[in-house]
């Protein structure tokens, strides 16, 4: 029996292993790195142990180091998580080899399976070889780990050296390998998976299928189980080949075979060879502890001949630090408040005052919502999270809710190009016109009780909100009775510093109200308080490149130097930040005037990398 488990990862999903552990009375070990050092998962583990160093590479991708942990915290078994080592043999061998048990498959297992190259070599499909105008387009991808890192899709033969590039170094700096290969890219399937649960005594369970067609650079978004609207004989085959597949490596434990659907038939992609960030829908449908079973399995227990029946209709939203209107661009900061009305489940890493930094995925939270049919269940987790408090950094939040109140999402017609079509429509500006009056009343709230009323009664009070990138004004007055609204239509029923009521047009509204420096959520809406005299700063020049989030410049283009001619759209420099890479490219066509940007850099938001003179084309004067 296993007495004392660590958790080779960080985050949410060393908090979820933690809480089953509990449940089943064992004894919890964390790993961190620096960086998170007073992190979630290292304060709510019974014991923790410290990586040296902040970057994946230097820590949660150093298996020597969590073996020598395990030993020396005195664990008797290591769960791998998801991502990092879950999927690196090596590292399964370091574990057993240490008289440890391995909460996951058998080495052989993962070795022939964690590479994509050689599980589709088992599966009798072969990678691309040299690439011609007619493969086109193709998909870029590494083969090891996921989560999107190191994929590129190429629709042009001139970009495949340089996407090769970036997926390689992508890869080898979230996984610690570089390998990558190249498949055809089938536009606008739908991305399903099986869930497989395997024991050592030849049971091999196939729960249910998910689907997981919503996602950003090919990384899932919204995941749900049971798959909707799949043919009976389509989804036979799915079980069938994923059973298939398990069986070909004696699978042992959880695992889940991904497929492409797409013209009636299934593609297979890949085996992951570990827990799922989705696995959680699956637990809700079949009413099971997936970890508490991995640890069954690890400890000998055999599996029922049958799986549990499946019930109802799960559906799961990933919560990102993330600007989706600004190219998916990562946040940091402080998350002063993250909570969801009961009834949803919420898995995560981070607590309130929490810091969101820049070495890891910027993953917020998973929120869960189960109900006996789907439509049920997605309207629940979409009012969940409309009322969620989510206060801190940019996040998805409002894009999850529109992505699960879509027509297409809805009426279960959705596939991998979702947010290519919609992203738009999805991320167009959230403005409630009285979120400003809300915030000023809450803001003046208890004033009026200094007699403030006499102070140039004539005069409304006047302060100015910024809202989804544009300047509001808030008109107030206080009154003998208290404060007024200076507006038409509008009337004061209640202020409180965190509450304000509002009568507008004979219908009552109440605003729940934050602040958090100058920044003021109202209920969904985020404002940003202004001086009120504007600071007189100078404005950075025309042209310049200024960081998006913060991250390490990892390089720069070929021959890149001061001087040289750009064009507009040309790459100029890649940033790492949250194991992602994001390309900074040419504002204008000019001259490279200034370049603050070396590669190893690490550069804070809104730091100046560079500045593009544009090269302005006189017109052709006409003859006199």
């Amino acid at each position: 029996m296993i007495s004392n488990l660590l958790v080779a990862n960080r985050g949410e999903i060393a908090c979820r292993v933690f809480r089953t552990c509990r449940e089943l009375g064992i004894g919890t070990v964390a790993v961190h790195s620096d960086a998170d050092a007073n992190a979630l998962h290292a304060r709510v583990a019974d014991a923790a142990v410290r990586l040296p160093g902040d970057t994946p590479a230097e820590t949660y991708l150093r298996g020597d180091l969590i073996v020598k942990a395990a030993v020396a915290a005195g664990a008797d078994a290591v769960h791998p998580g998801y991502g990092f080592l879950s999927e690196n043999a090596g590292f399964a061998r370091a574990v057993l080899d240490a008289g440890l048990v391995w909460i996951g498959p058998p080495p052989g297992a993962i070795e022939a399976m964690a590479s994509k190259t050689r599980a589709k070599e088992l599966m009798g499909i072969a990678p691309l070889g040299d690439v011609t105008e007619a493969d086109l387009p193709v998909l870029v991808k590494a083969a090891a780990g996921g989560g999107g890192r190191g994929m590129r899709v190429v629709r042009r033969l001139e970009d495949l050296a340089a996407e090769l590039a970036a997926a390689r170094a992508e890869a080898a700096s979230a996984f610690g390998d570089g390998e990558v290969f190249v498949e055809p890219y089938l536009e606008n399937g739908r991305h399903v998976e099986v869930q497989v649960l395997a024991d050592s005594h030849g049971t091999v369970w196939a729960l249910g299928t998910r689907d997981c067609s919503l996602q950003r650079r090919h990384q899932k978004v919204v995941e749900e189980a049971p798959a909707p609207g799949l043919p009976a004989e389509l989804e036979r085959e799915l079980y069938e080949l994923a059973v298939r597949a398990a069986r070909a490596v004696d699978y042992v434990g959880a695992g889940t075979v991904e497929f492409l659907v797409a013209g009636g038939r299934a593609h297979f992609l890949e085996m992951n060879t570990r827990l799922q960030v989705e696995h959680p829908v699956t637990e809700a449908v079949f009413g099971i502890d997936l970890v508490a079973e991995q640890i069954r399995v690890a400890e000998g227990h055999a599996l029922a001949n049958d799986p549990p029946r499946a019930r109802g209709h799960a559906v799961e939203a990933r919560l990102y630090a993330e600007d989706p209107a600004r190219e998916w661009a990562p946040q940091t900061g402080t998350l002063h408040r993250l909570a969801v009305p009961d009834g949803v489940r919420l898995d995560t890493g981070y607590t309130d005052g929490d810091t969101i930094g820049v070495h890891y995925d910027p993953m917020l939270a998973k929120a869960v919502a189960h109900a006996p049919t789907r439509a049920e269940a997605v309207r629940k987790l979409a009012g969940a999270l409309e009322r969620a408090a989510v206060h801190g950094p940019v996040t998805n939040r409002d894009l999850l809710v529109r992505s699960l109140r879509h027509e297409e999402f809805a009426g279960a017609r959705m596939d991998t190009g979702f947010y290519d079509r919609h992203l738009a429509t999805l991320t167009e500006p959230a403005r409630d016109p009285y979120a400003p009056l809300a915030a000023a009343l809450a803001d003046a709230c208890g004033r009026s009780r200094f007699g403030g009323w006499r102070n140039v009664p004539s005069q409304p009070h006047v302060k100015r909100y910024l809202m989804a990138g544009e300047e509001h004004e808030a008109r107030y007055r206080h009154t003998r009775a208290g404060l007024a609204a200076d507006e038409d239509g509008v009337r004061v029923v209640h202020v409180e510093a965190c509450r304000v009521v509002l009568e507008v047009d004979g219908v009552r509204r109440g605003f729940e109200v934050a602040r958090h420096g100058d920044q003021v959520h109202v209920g969904g809406t985020v404002l940003t308080a202004l001086p009120r005299f504007p600071d007189p700063a100078a404005e950075r020049a025309p042209g310049s490149l200024l960081a998006p989030m913060p991250g390490t410049v990892v390089r720069l283009a070929d021959g890149l130097s001061e001087g040289a001619a750009v064009q507009a759209g040309q790459p100029l420099l890649w940033l790492e930040a949250m194991k992602m890479e994001h390309k900074i490219t040419a504002p204008v066509t000019g001259t490279l005037a200034v370049l603050h940007a070396a590669p190893g850099h690490r550069v804070e938001v809104g730091a100046l990398l560079a500045v593009v003179e544009e090269t302005v084309v006189q017109a052709p004067q006409e003859d006199q």
